[in-house]
C-alpha cells in the first residue's frame, strides 16, 4: 500500500503494547506515505496524561512513548482540522451513529484521498473501518 492514514486506535494500540501492535508497525514501515490528523497526536497525548494520571504507566515511561511518537511521526504528513474537515464531520455518514472525533478522522480522509487516491485506513476503530468501507476506502485492521 501506499499511502496509510493512521487513525489513533492504531497508534494507541502500537504505544500501548496492545494486541495488534506489531502489526500497526508493520502497516506502517510498508507504506510509502503515512499521513494522519493532528486530532491523532492530540488524543494520543491526552491518552498518556490519563494512563500516567492513573497510575497505569509511570510518568519515565509515558515520557519514552511521547518520545517515541514525536520521532515515527515527524515523518507523517499531518492534517490540521481545517474549515473543510469540520464542515464534512458535521454532515452524516454511510454508518451512524458516529462520534465527533470519529467523524473529524473520517472527514480528513476524505481531504486526504483528493490528493492521495490509492490511501488506506489503519484503525482497530470499527465505526471508522465501517465508514471507509461504506465510502469505498479501503480499511486496514491489524
Amino acid at each position: 500500500m501506499s499511502t496509510l492514514y493512521v487513525e489513533t486506535s492504531a497508534v494507541l494500540a502500537w504505544l500501548f503494547g496492545e494486541p495488534g501492535s506489531r502489526l500497526v508497525v508493520a502497516r506502517v514501515a510498508s507504506a510509502n506515505r503515512v499521513v494522519s490528523s493532528v486530532l491523532t497526536l492530540v488524543e494520543a497525548e491526552r491518552a498518556l496524561i490519563r494512563v500516567e494520571s492513573l497510575g497505569t504507566f509511570a510518568a519515565a515511561d509515558c515520557q519514552k512513548l511521547r518520545g517515541m511518537l514525536a520521532k515515527a511521526s515527524r515523518s507523517w504528513l499531518m492534517m490540521e482540522v481545517s474549515a473543510e474537515v469540520r464542515s464534512r464531520a458535521v454532515r452524516p455518514f454511510p454508518v451512524e451513529p458516529i462520534c465527533t472525533l470519529d467523524a473529524l478522522h473520517v472527514s480528513t480522509v476524505l481531504r486526504f484521498l483528493k490528493a492521495y487516491p490509492d490511501l488506506a485506513v489503519l484503525s482497530l476503530d470499527r465505526r471508522i473501518l465501517d465508514n471507509a468501507a461504506a465510502l469505498g476506502i479501503v480499511g486496514v485492521a491489524p
